[in-house]
């Protein structure tokens, strides 16, 4: 396999798990590393070696040695990097949200399609096994009909109101923070394993801390329960703490989820219930390597990841045997590899989320919006592409 050159652009705490991932897949060399304060790519550079380091990503996008930008930046920053990196002729691989607007992402849409670059939404949480073997048992029929989808994504993070991250600023992390950072996760995975889409929705939001301490000086994502030097000032806050959505998906399914920065105790809890007109599954992110299995008029069954006793669709998503646990960082791994190895591959369908899936997300998050201003159910929209 051909050697890529690659570089990423932010070097907070996605920016350090991209760069974990990276150095893993053997077939990618991370060229280069951007941050506007070039000292903090330079401190990177030196656990994860790069041959170049800048602050103006505009100086990587123009040299011919980058094969692909990997974006880890604040979200208000996605669009202009990508938008750049497609018209520079690079492959891009972009974290989520993709954009703070519907209409950013429907402009990176059409230049990805009219780049012929490779485009990747980092919706890396289907990539666990055991999500795998929810979509291949639903795929094999073995839920029967999909009747409904439920479940939610908790964090503990942001639960005080000294508690700060750049999220936080709408300025900066767009309009939605809980169901912009984590609900769009829920939802992709949902919508992955179910084989449906969200067509109507009803939110409602609430944001317990409307102000917040900020500290003078940077805090990193998942870094604000150390303690923090410098001063804070108080701020007014407008994004969400918590969102809970009832939803329809398809013809006959219905569904309900929440998502919440403020829910003590849960440090990343993605939980999904996928009930069917045969049999269900449930999963739990804090537990990965568990699917709980349910029937009505059989013994229900715990399922411990093993590739030799996955669906076959499922199995190339583990890489470890059995007792070895794959979880979080590995997921990335997943996702990098199939994106790399899709280069060489023009005219073969990519095995990952791409920008209209982000598309498809902010719509969603329009709808959210809507919903919970017009107290209403609100209408998800199919994205007008092909």
């Amino acid at each position: 396999m051909k050697q890529w050159r690659t570089a990423v652009f932010g070097t907070g705490f996605m920016g350090r798990v991209h760069l974990e991932a990276l150095r893993r897949l053997g077939s990618v060399e991370v060229y280069a590393i951007v941050h506007p304060q070039v000292e903090k790519a330079r401190r990177l550079a030196e656990q994860f070696p790069a041959e170049r380091v800048e602050a103006d990503y505009r100086k990587i996008l123009a040299d011919p040695a980058v094969d692909a930008v990997h974006i880890c930046t604040p979200n208000a920053l996605h669009f202009p990097m990508a938008m750049d990196a497609l018209e520079a002729g690079k492959h891009v691989l972009c974290e989520k949200p993709l954009t703070t607007s519907t209409a950013d992402a429907r402009a990176l849409v059409a230049a990805a399609a009219r780049s012929a670059r490779r485009n990747c939404l980092c919706h890396n949480l289907r990539y666990y096994p055991m999500v795998q073997q929810m979509r291949a048992l639903r795929e094999a029929g073995e839920l029967g009909e999909i009747l409904v989808v439920q479940g939610g994504y908790s964090q503990d993070w942001l639960l005080y109101d000294t508690d700060w991250n750049w999220r936080v600023d709408s300025a900066i992390g767009g309009p939605l923070r809980a169901m912009a950072d984590i609900g769009t996760h829920w939802f992709d995975m949902a919508e992955h394993v179910a084989g449906l889409r969200v067509s109507a929705l009803c939110a409602d939001l609430q944001t317990f801390h409307t102000a917040r301490q900020r500290p003078r000086g940077s805090v990193e994502t998942f870094a604000g329960k150390t303690s923090q030097t410098g001063g804070c000032e108080t701020v007014p806050v407008s994004t969400d703490d918590f969102g809970s959505v009832i939803f329809r998906m398809g013809e006959r399914a219905r569904g309900a989820m929440t998502a919440s920065q403020v829910s003590a105790g849960c440090k990343n809890r993605l939980g999904i219930e996928v009930f069917g007109s045969k049999s269900s599954v449930a999963w739990n992110q804090e537990r990965p390597d568990e699917l709980w299995m349910g029937n009505r008029d059989a013994p229900n069954r715990v399922l411990i990841k093993d590739p030799s006793l996955l669906l076959p669709s499922a199995r190339p998503y583990a890489d470890l045997p059995g007792g070895h646990s794959e979880g979080y960082d590995d997921t990335f791994k997943q996702v990098f590899r199939r994106f790399y190895a899709s280069f060489e591959k023009p005219a073969q369908a990519p095995e990952y989320p791409q920008f209209r899936d982000g598309l498809r997300q902010t719509i969603l998050l329009d709808a959210v919006l809507e919903s919970h201003r017009t107290r209403a159910w609100a209408g998800v929209a199919p994205p007008d592409i092909d």
